[in-house]
């Protein structure tokens, strides 16, 4: 068995060496020449070490031509160790940095492959493929610092060992999807293709099932899989036309790829119809997509005339005949390649591209057609791009979700199906009512008025709380009000926001019957002045006398137990005299406000929430002198007296002004 394989193994060797070089290197070229790079790759592979080190354009021109081979075909890693090394050779073309440049940028070494643009754009100044390159890989870190709302996750249901992309939804249709796949097809059979050394694709469907579950993965019925290559696919508005692509061979030659369409009745696909879009058949058409109005096909092409690469035409349709491509033009179309168009039914055009600025591969960029004729074009962006090829994206009729395919984190290139979707932006109030001890208010009632006419009437649920949604762009005011209680006012605005949110409203509100203190309000040692860090809960008052205008308030200090009975009599009025003089400058009414006095006639008598804070104290102990004295430490003993060392407000009369 082992010499089996060793018989394997050096029968290859044994061949190789009785060929030259060149003959070799002259049979690689002819199948990269013809689009064979599989084929191609593998004989640059044995060539590239047989070359001597001193042959250095030889060794050079093999590893070029083996970089872009795996390049072309996905194998990235690859790529850059073999552009790497027709650097290290010297290479004769500048072209070489370029390719390297961007092989390294697909495998995320941006500070690596920047250095490589510098070095190329030395030569070709102007070459806006490596500007955008350069710019691309200078911004990658910046744009996945501020990814999109999309959510993007790889689609497991569809995994095989091979090859998933470029998926369709007939007529919009959520439940069912179309794709191409190098899976195996047992109908067909098929073997590897020259171009990528897998077998060649076909197109394949899915359904959801009665749980809402993608299964039911087969090919498609008919005659549209063959033993040739079928690629993309796309539908007509109403899912009834079938366009796709099919590469043709003929004579052991690959032939380019065509645009072939079919149309299904009784429940069956029917015959498959190439579209003649030109007398040359050498010329690629591929990547086919309808405008919603069936007025205009889109494709991919090399005509003669374009940018660069592969561009995007299109054809008028009358019924069955198209007229001459014309191209997009060079606000779609670059240097690079376009490729994978897809139109929304509100017009938008989906393509991707490696020849606008982007992450590395393809890009997935949308594009408005403007009245001028020319197209506004915007990347998608993180997470919908990515370093690796993001393309064949296509969304589901009327909603922000879909699918595409992307070979991002693949070591063997191999394409594979992500479901993204864009959340809706939404604003929620996530609301509570409470009196100041934090007890939740189940009957509070909450009013809301927004600048767009909105006006609701909410109740709160038994533990206080309330939700509601409310409108983009609009200023929201709302009172929150409950029987027995100050009212409060809050706000929301949803003005300017490109992120959903919730807004945490909490309604706090202050007894009518009962005295509200009012914490951190502090003063001068012995003295009546107040210190500034008093302000923050001076305002909260105002805002309460603001928000319940008809009402009129006594504000009461306290002292400890310290000093005698008139002195503290005489400072707390001056204190409450202070607070008073506070609410006045910021706009209250004087005849709103009365001060008072109270010294250390009237102690604190310990309530639960009291009794939380401090577990020395029990609820209904009454904060005298006889009890502070009572304790049995001098820090128990400062907590009591701070405890009474208050000011406080109550409410006086709920009509001021009403009559």
């Amino acid at each position: 068995m082992r010499f089996k394989y060793l018989i394997l193994i050096l029968l290859p060797t044994l061949l190789f060496s009785g060929c030259s070089l060149k003959q070799k290197l002259k049979k690689a070229d002819k199948k990269y020449e013809v689009g064979e790079y599989y084929n191609a790759a593998s004989i640059y592979n044995k060539i590239y070490p047989k070359v001597k080190v001193k042959d250095r354009q030889m060794k050079a021109y093999s590893a070029f031509r083996l970089g872009e081979c795996y390049s072309l075909i996905n194998e990235n890693e690859k790529a850059e160790r073999a552009l790497s090394n027709a650097v290290r050779y010297n290479y004769k073309d500048s072209i070489v940095y370029l390719y390297y440049a961007e092989a390294l940028r697909k495998n995320k070494k941006e500070k690596d492959a920047i250095t490589q643009y510098d070095i190329y754009l030395q030569s070709r100044p102007n070459d806006i493929r490596a500007i955008n390159g350069k710019q691309s890989s200078l911004d990658a870190a910046e744009w996945k610092e501020h990814p999109t709302r999309y959510n993007v996750s790889k689609l497991t249901k569809f995994a095989s060992k091979r090859t998933e992309f470029s998926p369709a939804f007939p007529g919009g249709d959520p439940d069912i999807v179309y794709f191409n796949s190098t899976r195996e097809n047992k109908e067909i059979g098929g073997n590897a293709s020259k171009i990528t050394g897998v077998r060649n694709n076909d197109i394949y469907s899915a359904r959801r099932n009665a749980l809402g579950e993608w299964d039911n993965i087969e090919p498609v019925e008919g005659d549209i899989n063959t033993d040739l290559d079928e690629g993309s696919v796309s539908f007509s508005a109403d899912g009834k036309t079938m366009y796709f692509t099919r590469c043709y061979v003929e004579k052991g030659e690959n032939r380019g790829a065509q645009i072939c369409t079919v149309t299904r009745s009784g429940g069956k696909w029917g015959k498959v119809t190439e579209i003649k879009l030109s007398e040359d058949s050498s010329i690629t058409f591929a990547h086919p997509t309808v405008s919603p109005d069936d007025k205009y096909l889109y494709f991919v092409s090399d005509l003669p005339g374009g940018f660069g690469g592969k561009d995007l035409w299109r054809s008028e349709k009358n019924g069955s005949q198209y007229g001459a491509p014309v191209n997009l033009g060079p606000s779609i179309n670059t240097p690079g390649d376009e490729m994978f168009p897809y139109m929304r039914e509100d017009g938008t055009l989906y393509f991707s591209s490696n020849g606008h600025p982007g992450f590395g591969g393809l890009d997935l960029f949308y594009a408005t057609e403007l009245e001028n004729g020319e197209w506004e074009v915007t990347n998608m962006m993180y997470p919908i791009n990515s370093n690796g090829d993001d393309f064949g994206i296509s969304f589901i009729t009327g909603m922000e979700k879909g699918m595409f395919s992307s070979n991002r984190g693949e070591k063997k290139g191999y394409d594979k199906l992500y479901e993204f979707e864009l959340p809706p932006i939404e604003y929620l109030i996530d609301g509570k009512v409470t009196d100041l001890s934090g007890e939740p208010l189940g009957d509070a009632t909450i009013r809301i008025v927004g600048d767009d006419g909105t006006n609701m009437k909410l109740h709160t649920k038994k533990d206080g709380s309330f939700k509601i949604s409310l409108n983009k762009n609009v200023h929201y005011v709302m009172l929150g009000n409950c029987r027995g209680y100050l009212n409060q006012k809050e706000e929301a605005v949803t003005m300017d926001l490109e992120d959903s949110k919730t807004f945490p409203i909490h309604f706090n509100l202050a007894s009518l019957s009962k005295p509200v203190g009012l914490d951190n309000i502090f003063f001068e040692f012995g003295k009546a002045t107040l210190t500034p860090e008093s302000s923050t809960a001076l305002d909260k008052l105002v805002k309460i006398l603001n928000d319940n205008p008809n009402i009129t308030i006594e504000i009461g200090a306290h002292t400890d137990r310290v000093g005698s009975a008139e002195g503290n009599l005489q400072l707390s009025g001056k204190r409450a005299q202070s607070v008073v003089d506070y609410l006045i400058k910021k706009g209250i009414e004087a005849e709103r406000l009365t001060a008072k006095g109270y010294g250390k006639t009237q102690p604190v008598t310990v309530d639960k929430n009291l009794q939380k804070k401090y577990s020395f104290l029990k609820v209904g102990d009454v904060l005298d002198e006889e009890y502070i004295n009572s304790l049995i430490s001098n820090e128990q003993k400062e907590i009591a007296d701070s405890i009474n060392r208050r000011t406080e407000f109550r409410v006086l009369k709920t009509t001021y002004k009403m009559y």
